[in-house]
């Protein structure tokens, strides 16, 4: 995994300032993102892309590529892609009538504060583990109650598979004869709803092609949470390079008028201090 290192000016002026209701912080010496790295967690958007079975894949067409008349070099290309597949961000609306589209969602509902919840262990047993309750009550035995606005990141350990979307899905079949042998872990809806009822959690992301398991066939984590618009990233790549707390989470979609969801290209900064993995 390759990490970029970043200046201290610039993410004191790029996060520091928009996480702190007092203002920049001038003193490096209490200022958490004077030091860090920042880590990749998305997908190329390519020819092996993963897809929904029943979604059209990731196209590249070339406009022009080469050098001009006029002697330089350019190129310019066309892209398609449903909004559904690689690194992405479901919307609210993709599952709850009247809730918010992609252009609708606010700047610090795909930014914050992260946590990353580790269920690699149950789910290397039952690849269609679904993380409950006591996943997460456990994980706050070890590390203190969720914090409030945070975004949760399940790394159940299925990220190891991508690109290679027989192991990843379950399946290389299209279609709903496709839909009906997805096989990968999700979210219990019941966890869904405790985390409405008890927490206050701004997005969830996942490293899986859905927050609800493969077997799913009513939805139910995605219609409880987004009902709430509380938005979803799937198919987060490199959670393994995230501590359990201390990174800050940029996710930005395309922004598409009335979207359902769409690519998203989500950044993690870990600042030097941040505890271990």
């Amino acid at each position: 995994m390759k990490f970029h290192h970043i200046s201290s000016l610039f993410i004191s002026i790029l996060l520091f300032g928009s996480c702190q209701s007092s203002g920049p912080e001038t003193s490096t010496d209490n200022n958490p993102f004077a030091s860090g790295d920042w880590v990749d967690l998305s997908y190329t958007y390519d020819e092996n892309t993963i897809y929904w079975p029943t979604a059209d894949g990731f196209k590249l067409d070339t406009a022009f590529e080469g050098h001009t008349e006029g002697g330089y070099y350019y190129s310019a290309f066309n892209i398609s892609t449903a909004e559904h597949g690689g690194t992405h961000m479901d919307a609210p609306i993709h599952f709850a009538e009247g809730a918010q589209s992609t252009d609708q969602l606010r700047l610090d509902q795909l930014t914050g504060r992260a946590v990353v919840v580790d269920v690699s262990t149950p789910v290397a047993s039952n690849v269609d583990h679904l993380i409950s309750v006591d996943d997460i009550k456990g994980w706050e035995v070890e590390n203190g109650p969720l914090p409030d606005d945070v975004i949760i990141l399940f790394r159940t350990g299925h990220g190891k598979h991508w690109p290679n979307a027989e192991k990843y899905l379950g399946t290389t079949k299209k279609g709903d004869e496709g839909v009906a042998e997805l096989h990968f872990p999700g979210i219990d809806p019941e966890l869904a709803q405790w985390l409405v009822d008890n927490r206050k959690v701004k997005a969830i992301g996942i490293d899986t092609p859905s927050i609800d398991y493969g077997q799913s066939t009513d939805f139910m984590t995605h219609r409880i949470l987004f009902a709430k618009n509380i938005p979803a990233f799937e198919n987060v790549a490199n959670l393994n390079d995230l501590p359990v707390k201390g990174a800050y989470v940029v996710a930005l979609p395309m922004k598409i008028k009335g979207g359902s969801g769409g690519p998203v290209r989500i950044a993690a900064f870990i600042a030097a201090n941040s505890p271990k993995k």
